[in-house]
């Protein structure tokens, strides 16, 4: 039965990973590439952790939480690395001159 539960999140997985290739691919601009494959990736890697979790615990009488890990360094490293990428195409847009890109924050004085 948990092998079956595995299964399933594996295919899952691969179902988020080809969505999100495909999301990729599609939208013209960087920003709007961004975003929604993060999401879909970051949904299919938790899939595989949970099917990791699952096999690795069936049959034992414990709970196995290595995949946990992983999780976890997804959930740190994925908003910084859409972040600073965001941050470079910012700042190359604005050296370019690119119309319609936003002014940079200025300091403010107080």
């Amino acid at each position: 039965m948990m092998e079956a539960i595995a299964a399933g999140l594996l295919v899952l997985s691969g179902v988020l990973v080809l969505v999100s290739a495909i999301g990729f691919a599609r939208p013209v601009d960087f920003f709007l590439r961004m975003h929604p494959p993060a999401l879909a990736y970051t949904l299919g890697n938790w899939c595989v952790a949970l099917a990791g979790i699952l096999v690795y615990s069936s049959g034992q009488d414990t709970l196995r939480l290595h995949s946990v890990l992983l999780i976890i360094l997804l959930f740190i490293t994925v908003p910084v690395t859409s972040l600073m990428l965001a941050r470079v195409a910012l700042f190359r847009r604005r050296s370019a001159g690119m119309e319609g890109t936003p002014a940079p924050l200025g300091r403010r004085d107080g």
